[in-house]
């Protein structure tokens, strides 16, 4: 057991990525400030985008989880995600790549349409 319990804190590849990537970015934006130097300040800003990207990139190759908790046998951080092909559902990354479209549009219940009855039907006279 963890320190967290039986937590899904969503410690992943693409999470610890994103972070260690994220930390060193706002670092080099501190120096940058600090040192009133807009080429630091640029490369910062540059890195923590690259951060983002990264990180979803792996979220996108299965190295993230989607939203909510996974089981506790798939919660280690080096547990590739299988179903992040299809995209998960909730997930604003998967939508954003254009992923789990699908699924959500067959997991909706398509209304069948009802023939509309006539006036003749509505008022009791028509064919029965």
């Amino acid at each position: 057991m963890s320190a967290h319990g039986d937590a899904d804190l969503g410690h992943t590849l693409a999470g610890w990525t994103g972070t260690a990537l994220g930390v060193l970015g706002s670092a080099v934006l501190g120096v940058g400030l600090i040192a009133t130097s807009t080429a630091l300040l640029l490369a910062g800003a540059v890195v923590v985008l690259l951060a983002a990207l990264v990180c979803w990139v792996l979220h996108l190759a299965g190295w993230g989880k989607g939203p909510g908790p996974r089981p506790p046998h798939e919660q280690g951080w080096r547990t590739r995600d299988r179903a992040a092909r299809e995209g998960h559902p909730g997930c604003l990354g998967c939508r954003m790549a254009g992923r789990g479209r699908a699924a959500q549009a067959s997991a909706a219940p398509s209304p069948v349409p009802r023939p509309v009855a006539g006036r003749d039907e509505l008022a009791g006279t028509g064919p029965a």
